[in-house]
Parts: C-alpha cells; sequence; structure tokens
C-alpha cells in the first residue's frame, strides 16, 4: 500500500480527515502538532528536571532517542 517510510509527518485532523486509511494503519503513529512560544533554557530545564525523578523513581523517562531507529 505505501511505498515510501514517512517519519515525523505533521498533519491536522482536518486536513487528512477522519475516513483516511492512515489513523487505521497499524504502523502509523497520528499525534497532534501543538506549538507555542517555548524559552529553550526553561523547557530543557523542565525537562531534565522531570525525567530525573522519573529515573529515581522507577519511571521511564520522557522525550529518550531510539538510536537504532535514529529518531
Amino acid at each position: 500500500m505505501m511505498e515510501e517510510i514517512l517519519t515525523r509527518l505533521v498533519a491536522c485532523p482536518s486536513v487528512i480527515g477522519m475516513s483516511n486509511a492512515l489513523w487505521r494503519h497499524p504502523k502509523v503513529m497520528i499525534t497532534p502538532h501543538v506549538a507555542s512560544v517555548t524559552q529553550p533554557y526553561t523547557a530543557a530545564r523542565t525537562l531534565i528536571d522531570n525525567n530525573i525523578r522519573r529515573r529515581r523513581a522507577g519511571q521511564p523517562m520522557i522525550g529518550l532517542m531510539d538510536r537504532a531507529r535514529r529518531c
């Protein structure tokens, strides 16, 4: 069905439509695109602080890169 691999495709649900086959594809995860003005230092500090807490609590950390998938 699909010849190409698409990664990090940003789409609005109203653009692709709820009847689009991408919603049902087993290897596709559609997530919302959320944009806002972010202060890089504040965002990084928050992520690091949260991940330290999660690591200490034995929970998985957020935002880790899968080096095997390169993403």
